[in-house]
């Protein structure tokens, strides 16, 4: 059978949150809807779709057109196509309230550039049914909520809010100055898992699949826990490590109850 030139592709796997065309992007922009990314094509005349973007504080990516070519799921994306969020996310006194409404310290995952959305979806899934009370994203370099992260999470985005800052490290040092403590997890951590004091107002913080905790992220840590392992493997993937953190917390707040 011949090849048929203009067969339309079939779905990709973010189609759902992908919006193209010039008009669809920037009214998608002005109705506030979150969105994580706008891609424009190199030499493409819609420099009023990148003003509303960044307007609104959204990354612009430049790129071959060629790349959006390949994302788009009709072939008519005229230069330019938005990644909107699978979920609305919330804000930082969100997560607070619910801890708040729980009378509960707060539990907060913090994913330090996490870029896959497999292990973000995971992460996210792991710490609604540990009870955290939100996990935070960085704005830039990282994974948004794409609707891979929500399948991979399960179902739990309708139960968690997923807080993105705009600045990671001034949201750690608002998350101190509300009384949270900050561990850090990496594989050379001075602090044992059972050791640390994960008893008090917590937000545990994954670094990247690839680097760990950025340097930034790491000195504004109050501690640096690592998971004692006993296998020949030295390391965790990053959601199994979450898993592991937020049930040892879980653990030892029952305890203390």
């Amino acid at each position: 059978m011949a090849y048929e030139k203009n067969r339309r592709r079939p779905p990709r796997e973010d189609d759902g949150t992908l919006i193209e065309g010039r008009n669809a992007v920037l009214e998608m922009l002005r109705a506030g809807r979150a969105v994580d990314k706008v891609f424009l094509a190199e030499g493409a005349r819609i420099g009023d779709v990148a003003a509303e973007a960044r307007r609104y504080g959204v990354p612009v990516v430049t790129c071959d057109r060629r790349k959006l070519d390949h994302m788009s799921p009709t072939g008519n994306h005229q230069g330019v196509i938005a990644q909107a969020a699978a979920q609305q996310y919330v804000s930082l006194e969100d997560i607070f309230l619910v801890a708040q409404e729980r009378n509960e310290p707060p539990l907060i995952v913090v994913c330090d550039g996490i870029e896959d959305p497999h292990n973000l979806g995971a992460i996210i899934r792991s710490a609604e049914t540990a009870g955290a009370h939100g996990v935070i994203i960085p704005k830039r370099r990282a994974v948004g909520l794409t609707a891979a992260v929500a399948r991979a999470a399960a179902g739990a985005l309708s139960y968690i809010g997923v807080h993105r800052a705009n600045n990671l490290a001034a949201t750690l040092d608002a998350l101190k100055e509300r009384g949270v403590w900050l561990f850090g997890a990496e594989a050379g951590g001075s602090v044992s898992l059972y050791e640390a004091a994960l008893d008090r107002p917590a937000a545990i913080i994954i670094g990247s699949e690839g680097r760990g905790l950025a340097r930034l992220t790491e000195d504004k840590c109050d501690y640096i826990i690592s998971i004692p392992l006993r296998g020949r493997v030295n390391s965790l993937n990053a959601s199994n490590a979450a898993a592991v953190l937020l049930f040892e917390t879980v653990r030892r707040r029952t305890q203390a109850d």
